[in-house]
Order: structure tokens, then C-alpha cells, then sequence
């Protein structure tokens, strides 16, 4: 810790391994006391060159490593980059299939949000919950592993179609696996709204207005706990979100309990999605009979993901391999709310506001 300026005011170098991200980040904090004044975020440790790699790499290989991207929103990043296929070719997937893959990209929704909650109790110290949170989780990966033989990267999507299937069985142990996860997120959500441990820790802490919001242009829950309505399954709905009802909550206070709560409330919404799935699953195949050529032409597809609005852009020529793949990835504006969030913030909370925009940094440094 250097001196800066006058004898209170201070530089601290957070990272770029620290307690909030499981991934390297850098952060120059200058504080005054224990309060944050200013905020400089230095990326670039982990940079991999996927988008290059990606035009080394045929189009259906890219399927594979585009969901190695990030591990949470795993399926977001593939289901983007077939989007952008299929609307180059002009194709248009089974009906079924269109259902299938908003049951992967919920079942992902779900088990992201509860560990980005799950972690908020571990910063604030309260690691009962956190077990709890993560126990809760299990559910969801249990689900991910009995439908798609895999508890992270699900390998669901195609382009096409889908790579997977329900039957009556896997229809059975998806809605029981439901019920069972329904009362225990309300239960969650119940701590979260009552426990003096969170509340003291998160009410008023890394706040976020809405015009910083819209100047940022943050996305998901960080946006929506602002007062942003925007979410893309309502905005450009795809799969089949346009035969769903998508309700899209919102708080205004825009601090790290509003996030929190805003995930909470989601995982409800992505319940009654898949129940909805579920009844209305139309029959017939899954995918394209054939294996389609990508001709030449330029997209770009976007969906919700876990951490808000995924972009994708694609380039191609005809050829197996695309001449770009370009990606925007929802934590890249958020990552830049956090001078505004984190300013007028004690030291003790860095962390814990850090971990409230739901951070990737393999995603954003791609």
C-alpha cells in the first residue's frame, strides 16, 4: 500500500487474485480512509484468442469451443453463435426443437443465478447459507447431468435443432426435480429478504442508478435492479419464447440486494418457463434431417443469458471455416458500472459488489 496525494488517501492494488473472482482481474483502488474514491480496472491476464481461433476452426468444430467460453453461461454461447448460422442459411428449426433449447438455456439460468447468490452469503460471512444455496444448486446440476450426461458444458445445441431429447421418463424426473427445487428457492428468497446478516451487508451497498445504468449500458439483472426493463426473450424473442410468457422483473434501487433478489426472483420465472415447456412440448424431430452448408453471408444473433444480452456476430464465405466470429458478452458493460458502484464504498465491501454484477472474465477477455 503506497501513499498518494495526502496521508489519507491511499492506492491499493486488488488482484489480481482476490477473494471475489475465481478468475484474474485487476483492480487500482484508491481510497480515502476506508472509503472508495476511484476505480481503475486492468484486464487482459487471461486473454486466450478464441475469436481467432475460432476462424481456424470449421463452423460446426466452433459449436464445440464457443460453450468452453465460460462455464456458467455455457449454453448461451452456443445457442448465439447457431442463431447466427441459421439465419445466415435460412434455416429454421423443428418446433420441438425450438422448445428443447429453452429448456437447456432455463435449466443453466437456474443453476447460475443460485450460485451467484450462493457466493453473496459466502462474502458476507455467512457460509450456512452459502452451503445451503449450493446445496439447493445440486438440483439443477443433478437435472443437467440425467438430461445431458454432463453437469457444466451440456452439449445440447446443433445447428438445426438440438443434440438431445426428452421422453416420459426424463419429462417425470424434470418436473418432480421442479417441485422439489420451487419451495426451496422460496425459502432462499426469504432469508435473503429477512436475514440482518445480508441485509446489513447488501441494502444500500454498490448502488447503480438508472441513468448511470443507461450510460453504462449494463445488462441483465445489473440493469433490471435499476429499473431497466430489457430482457431479450421479450425484446427479440427466439427459440420459443414467443409462444411463453416471459415475465421480466424489476427493482429500483439498484443495489447488491436488488441484484440478489432479482436472481432470486428470476429462478421462479425460469421454473414456471420449464413447467410451461413441459406441458406445451410439441412432438416431432428434434434437428434437421441433414447436416446444412453455411453459405456465405454476414448475422448476427443475440440471446438472454444467464448475465444479460450475448451478442454474436458471424462472418462467413461458404468456405468450413469463418472468416470472423465476434462476440459481445453481457459482463463486458457491466464490468464498467463498477466505477460508478464501487465509489463511496467502504473497503470491506469490494468484494461483495464485485460478485453482485455476476463478473466473467473468460468471457470478456475471449
Amino acid at each position: 500500500m503506497s501513499a498518494v496525494g495526502s496521508p489519507k488517501t491511499y492506492t491499493i492494488p486488488v488482484g489480481p487474485l482476490h477473494v471475489a473472482l475465481e478468475e484474474p482481474m485487476y483492480f487500482h483502488i484508491d481510497v480515502e480512509g476506508e472509503t472508495v474514491r476511484a476505480v481503475d480496472i486492468r484486464a487482459g491476464h487471461v486473454h486466450r484468442g478464441v475469436e481467432y481461433l475460432a476462424t481456424k476452426r470449421s463452423i460446426y468444430q466452433n459449436v464445440v469451443l464457443v460453450e468452453r467460453i465460460c462455464a456458467l453461461c455455457s449454453n448461451s454461447h452456443p445457442e448465439t453463435f447457431v442463431m447466427a448460422c441459421e439465419q445466415i442459411a435460412g434455416l429454421e428449426i423443428p418446433e420441438r426443437a425450438a422448445y428443447l433449447r429453452v429448456i437447456a438455456a432455463e435449466i443453466k439460468r437456474i443453476a447460475s443465478h443460485l450460485f451467484n447468490v450462493g457466493i453473496l452469503a459466502h462474502l458476507t460471512g455467512y457460509d450456512t447459507l452459502f452451503m445451503h444455496a449450493m446445496q439447493v444448486r445440486e438440483i439443477m446440476q443433478d437435472v443437467k447431468e440425467t438430461l445431458f450426461g454432463n453437469r457444466m458444458d451440456i452439449g445440447a445445441l446443433c445447428i438445426g435443432g438440438v443434440r438431445y431429447d426428452l421422453d416420459a421418463e426424463t419429462i417425470a424426473y424434470l418436473s418432480t426435480a421442479l417441485d422439489k427445487l420451487a419451495p426451496e428457492v422460496d425459502a432462499l428468497a426469504g432469508v435473503y429478504r429477512r436475514n440482518h446478516t445480508i441485509l446489513r451487508r447488501s441494502r444500500g451497498i454498490g448502488l447503480l442508478t438508472k441513468e448511470q445504468a443507461i450510460a453504462c449500458a449494463t445488462v441483465g439483472p445489473v440493469a433490471r435492479a435499476c429499473g431497466l426493463e430489457y430482457d431479450v426473450r421479450v425484446a427479440a424473442p427466439y427459440a420459443a419464447y414467443d409462444r411463453l410468457k416471459v415475465d421480466v422483473p424489476t427493482l429500483v434501487d439498484g443495489d447488491v440486494w436488488s441484484r440478489a433478489m432479482i436472481r432470486l426472483t428470476e429462478i421462479g420465472v425460469s421454473i414456471q418457463l420449464l413447467r410451461d415447456c413441459l406441458r406445451d412440448l410439441p412432438g416431432g424431430p428434434t434437428r434437421l434431417p441433414d447436416r446444412p452448408d453455411i453459405p456465405a453471408g454476414r448475422a448476427m444473433g443475440k440471446c438472454e443469458a444467464p448475465r444479460g444480452e450475448l451478442v454474436y456476430f458471424l462472418k462467413t464465405t461458404g468456405a468450413d471455416e469463418p472468416e470472423r466470429v465476434k462476440w459481445r458478452v453481457p459482463s463486458f458493460p457491466n464490468w464498467d458500472a463498477l466505477g460508478f458502484m464501487l465509489r463511496g464504498a467502504k473497503i470491506a465491501d469490494i468484494a461483495i459488489v464485485v460478485n453482485s454484477i455476476d463478473p466473467c472474465v473468460s468471457c470478456t477477455e475471449r
